[in-house]
């Protein structure tokens, strides 16, 4: 009589955690369209942190110059119909873009985590209500809920702009983020740190966060997308501050003045090829995330000859 041994299965393990510098380079570093992201981002950034580098021009809301003169030497892409240089414009402009991308983008993410990931770690009634206020404002057009927060919230405030932008942007990645916790909630690794006692802020910040970090860095890059996009058409439409330097009150003054029509088209074409610059330059850094995240994403990579 034979006997067939019985071996138990091996212990469930804690998801591997992204490793945050070296993972996030290899992927970058991998991926061809997320490293031309990287590279225009960086460019902005330093744009936006030495703008004295680029222009030698301080005060480009100053009308220091003819008018509506055409791309030369002096001024790169011509000048305004007030007398602007249009190229300073477009340099000093780069700085409240982009931190409208970065501020607005990571506190929309810090209320995602909060809301999603508490909703599915606690469960019952307080997952039942943060899930109902999740698709409340999920299934609200965002546009006109910016456009007309804006509008009742007073305009002309950075502060104001963010906090709209804020306020719109949060739930579609807490209802992401939810659906990932909810996979995560009832893991080993987590039963044996409610059994040793520990308390749930510290299982949801040490446990929990850490095996989701690439998709919470995607859904910054998303955000800080939404941002982008929506201050730029919030400040074209006349509800920021109109002598504010930034990208989108270069199109909101464009437009007043007709630049299409009266022979200075880079004036609008240039800030919006920026914009539109920028949000590529996120969503392809957002190729690498997703690679991390989801690794049948990644491609599979040719074996070399005589391996």
């Amino acid at each position: 009589m034979t006997t067939t041994a019985i071996t138990a299965p091996p212990p469930e393990k804690a998801p591997a955690r992204t490793r945050a510098g070296g993972g996030l380079w290899r992927a970058v570093r991998g991926n061809r369209k997320a490293m031309a992201g990287a590279v225009i981002l960086l460019v902005f950034t330093v744009v936006a942190a030495f703008p004295g580098l680029f222009t030698s021009v301080d005060h480009p809301d100053e009308a220091n110059f003819a008018p509506r003169l055409a791309p030369s030497t002096a001024h790169l892409l011509g000048t305004t119909a007030l007398g602007q240089d249009i190229y300073s414009q477009l340099v000093h402009g780069t700085r409240e873009s982009l931190v409208i991308a970065v501020v607005a983008g990571a506190l929309a993410t810090v209320l995602s985590v909060i809301v999603g990931v508490s909703a599915a770690y606690l469960g019952g009634l307080a997952d039942d209500l943060l899930s109902l206020l999740t698709n409340v404002v999920l299934v609200i057009p965002a546009f006109p809920l910016v456009i007309i927060l804006a509008k009742y919230a007073g305009k002309g405030s950075l502060t104001v702009i963010l906090a709209v932008l804020v306020l719109t942007g949060w739930s579609y990645g807490a209802n992401q983020l939810r659906a990932q916790a909810l996979s995560l909630r009832n893991r080993d690794f987590l039963e044996s740190a409610r059994v040793r006692g520990e308390r749930r802020s510290y299982i949801i910040v040490c446990e929990v966060l850490p095996t989701m970090t690439s998709l919470i860095v995607a859904n910054f890059l998303g955000a800080a997308l939404y941002s982008v996009l929506s201050a730029a058409g919030l400040q074209f439409l006349g509800l920021g501050d109109p002598n504010s330097q930034s990208w989108g009150t270069m199109l909101y003054w464009a437009q007043n003045q007709q630049a299409l029509q009266t022979g200075t088209p880079l004036w609008s074409l240039a800030p919006g090829l920026c914009v539109a610059l920028l949000g590529v330059a996120f969503a392809l850094v957002n190729y690498a995330f997703d690679e991390i995240g989801n690794p049948a994403l990644r491609p599979v990579r040719r074996r070399r000859k005589g391996a």
